[in-house]
């Protein structure tokens, strides 16, 4: 009996390789033989898959995106868990968007490269909003949990704050992006330092929650 392929890790053998590609020479190396040979596949099978450039770097920054939340979901879940304050928690979820080591370098040239084709392709468009938008509403639900739990003042406006932390966060993420790979040094720490005193603006108070004894989280 013939084996069934596998078509969702095929789907991912080509989104690493297109996230190989870019991350060593750029989005004008990304081709379909290039993505094929990279890939280990055929060009017949890759464009199975994925008929345009544009539909390969769609799926490989739906998969980068996903890998990212990815982690930052499981950051929410452990700091939830040890009962951390929303405040403490958002540092390393915003960190997870800063290319501060070389998997995140990588998957920030790819979302880089997403953007700059977005820029003359609707479909690619609407889809960089999208993202965009569930990242500022996931900050805005994190400041109105800090608003609930004691962390965040209760008039404080969660859109206008979110957006403030996406803005900072997105800005931040290009500064070190530019500097060289081996410039790590202190990095980390001072956007640790500035990530921080962003969100000490907004997250001005303390948690009741668990002084209170009480369970769950964010």
């Amino acid at each position: 009996m013939p084996r069934t392929a596998d078509h969702d890790e095929r789907r991912r053998q080509i989104a690493a390789a297109v996230c190989e590609l870019i991350s060593e020479n750029g989005l004008d190396a990304v081709t379909v033989a290039r993505t094929a040979r990279t890939a280990g596949m055929s060009v017949g099978l890759v464009q199975h898959y994925f008929r345009t450039k544009d539909e390969m770097l769609l799926h490989a920054f739906t998969t980068v995106s996903a890998r990212i939340r990815g982690r930052a979901e499981e950051r929410i879940r452990t700091g939830t868990r040890h009962q951390r304050p929303i405040a403490a928690i958002m540092v390393e979820v915003l960190t997870e968007f800063i290319p501060l080591d070389d998997t995140r370098r990588a998957e920030y040239r790819v979302a880089r490269a997403f953007a700059g084709r977005a820029l003359d392709a609707p479909a690619l468009a609407a889809v960089d909003v999208e993202t965009a938008r569930r990242i500022r509403e996931d900050l805005a639900r994190a400041v109105h949990n800090g608003k609930e739990c004691g962390e965040v003042e209760p008039d404080l406006d969660p859109g206008p704050a979110a957006l403030r932390l996406a803005a900072v966060t997105e800005g931040l993420a290009l500064q070190v992006y530019r500097e060289p790979p081996t410039a790590t040094g202190d990095t980390a720490a001072l956007v640790s330092s500035i990530v921080t005193a962003e969100l000490a603006a907004v997250f001005t108070g303390e948690c009741r929650q668990y002084a209170r004894g009480g369970g769950g989280g964010k």
